[in-house]
């Protein structure tokens, strides 16, 4: 199979607004992701990954597109974005933009024709419902932001359709003209020089025809609707058209699809070459927790839970092992989605160092592409919001609320959401231990942490921070071994991770330790003489058959 120039590629996911603030708004811009870019390239990446910048009335920071075709103005100009490809590709860096394709802003051009009137040439860009009789919305669908998807038109009396929130009115792709729009927006980035997409919420462009009714104990109950509105059948044919538009004339383009609930199955079909869909897909499906531990009457996705390790060892492992020949799954711990990796799977605490190192190791050195969110690799941890107004996160009220009416503390219902809102991991970048962490001189607009140790300048002079480590990983995971290389996931302990990664004659082994506890791993069949150890975070040691890791002890074991 012909390789891709994509499967050596390392991700460095640049949340814009929380990255550098060179004109001291508070906001970051893009002056400020050109003027970090050495230090983007000394890690060890060769593409980042851009979230929205283009025109927004930041409902949804960027993901509700007023205008596909133009810079916001708080991130700067088209010859500041032409200037940022231009400097990346010198240095060897590829670039990805965010491609919102499921849905506009309700101030795009587009939709504000579309409110116009059914006569409007515009209207059949949006999906629309006539009031149905004695019922106060078309069908009893749930929004992935709250409430019904649908939302009666301001001066008519139709209803649109809208899967997150209200301003962001889903796109027809059944019409062929939007099909049309929306490659020749993704045609105009690409010839400004752009090397990727990721295809954002794209598997959500099919709708199950004639809107029916999900059953429900309760008729009147408003319920999220995923089995009639995500990865249904056209999904593949509009995605397939859409890829093959403008691959005719940017046959290297790197697509990458945001498939949040797509199976193992789905992420096959949507990556293999013959479907001609996606080079790669992002699932959210990686990190199963234990549930016991919850009350049902709150939402589960709001509560914090702890990584099943058994369950995880397991995906990880049918992940690793069905996308293998098609070039392995991306691999990430966290996004702007979700909360901070150390914060949600390490110790941010006592163990902060280590359990950085640990996730770094055991996630990266797998087959697949790493995705990497700034901030990671110096083990940026979760803001903390201390009142229940500063969180963004769709449900976040209702949650305190139910929380309170149950008897449950006002911390109670912080803590948790803290712990799981992507509010908390969307913070400043920290580059230094000066007023606002070096990210502006202005208070950020997300807030920031702004700590000793944990920042760029402190760890760029000390040989054993967790910044020199990722580098050390990332240095590592160029080498065919760990590109190429096939994965076998070893038998160990509930708490700790081991797999092999072997090429021809080159073999080396990843322990990890997932756990505060001191773990002992026997490898008196895992380890032939003559070995080097690769990589090590602190406090580990082998003695004769055993590798002692140390709490979130980690250790790359090679035999070549």
């Amino acid at each position: 199979m012909q390789e891709k120039w994509w499967e050596n590629t390392v991700v460095y996911q640049v949340y814009p607004k929380s990255f550098q603030d060179t004109n001291d708004d508070g906001v970051g811009d893009l002056k400020g992701i050109i003027q970090r870019l050495d230090y983007i390239q000394s890690i060890g990446v060769n593409m980042i990954w851009l979230n929205p910048i283009f025109v927004s009335p930041q409902v949804d920071n960027g993901y509700d597109v007023a205008n596909y075709y133009a810079i916001d103005d708080q991130f700067g100009t088209m010859l500041d974005m032409e200037k940022l490809i231009e400097e990346a590709h010198e240095r060897g860096i590829k670039v990805m933009l965010d491609f919102v394709l499921n849905h506009t802003s309700d101030q795009h051009p587009w939709f504000q024709e579309a409110l116009k009137g059914p006569d409007n040439l515009y209207r059949d860009y949006y999906i629309w419902h006539e009031p149905v009789k004695n019922r106060s919305v078309p069908n009893n669908w749930g929004s992935f932001f709250g409430g019904s998807v649908w939302e009666k038109e301001p001066l008519g009396d139709s209803f649109y359709f809208h899967l997150f929130a209200k301003e962001m009115p889903d796109l027809n792709w059944e019409n062929p003209e939007v099909r049309l729009a929306m490659a020749d927006c993704a045609d105009f980035w690409l010839k400004k020089g752009i090397d990727a997409l990721r295809l954002d919420a794209f598997i959500h462009v099919d709708k199950q025809a004639g809107f029916p009714d999900v059953d429900t104990a309760n008729p009147n109950d408003i319920v999220l609707a995923e089995n009639y509105y995500a990865n249904l059948p056209k999904t593949m044919d509009y995605m397939k058209e859409f890829s093959q538009r403008i691959r005719k004339d940017h046959p290297d383009v790197f697509l990458v699809g945001e498939a949040a609930s797509a199976s193992i199955e789905l992420a096959k079909n949507y990556t293999d070459p013959i479907n001609e869909v996606c080079d790669s897909v992002i699932t959210f499906r990686y990190f199963p927790e234990t549930e016991q531990t919850k009350d049902k009457r709150l939402p589960l996705n709001l509560q914090y839970g702890k990584l099943d390790l058994i369950k995880f060892k397991q995906t990880m492992a049918q992940w690793q092992e069905e996308l293998a020949t098609v070039g392995g799954p991306v691999l990430y711990w966290n996004n702007h989605d979700m909360a901070r990796a150390v914060s949600r799977f390490g110790d941010d605490k006592q163990y902060r160092d280590n359990s950085s190192k640990m996730l770094s190791t055991l996630m990266y050195l797998q087959k697949g592409i790493p995705f990497l969110l700034n901030g990671e690799e110096i083990g940026m941890k979760n803001l903390v919001i201390e009142t229940i107004e500063q969180f963004a996160l769709p449900g976040a009220d209702l949650f305190y609320e139910t929380a309170l009416e149950l008897g449950y503390s006002k911390e109670f219902a912080l803590k948790h959401l803290n712990a799981r809102s992507k509010d908390v991991s969307r913070g400043a970048m920290q580059w230094d231990d000066s007023t606002y962490a070096g990210f502006s001189k202005q208070f950020p607009w997300s807030g920031v942490n702004q700590e000793e140790k944990y920042n760029v300048m402190d760890q760029e002079t000390d040989e054993t921070s967790i910044l020199q480590y990722y580098r050390a990983v990332l240095k590592l995971k160029q080498e065919p071994l760990f590109i190429e290389g096939k994965y076998k996931l070893l038998e160990s302990s509930v708490e700790t991770y081991c797999y092999e990664r072997t090429l021809g004659k080159s073999k080396a082994v990843v322990c990890c330790n997932m756990t505060e506890k001191n773990q002992v791993v026997s490898i008196k069949d895992l380890i032939t003489q003559p070995y080097t150890i690769k990589l090590t975070n602190e406090g580990n040691s082998i003695q004769e058959e055993s590798l002692n890791l140390s709490p979130y002890g980690t250790m790359v074991i090679s035999m070549d």
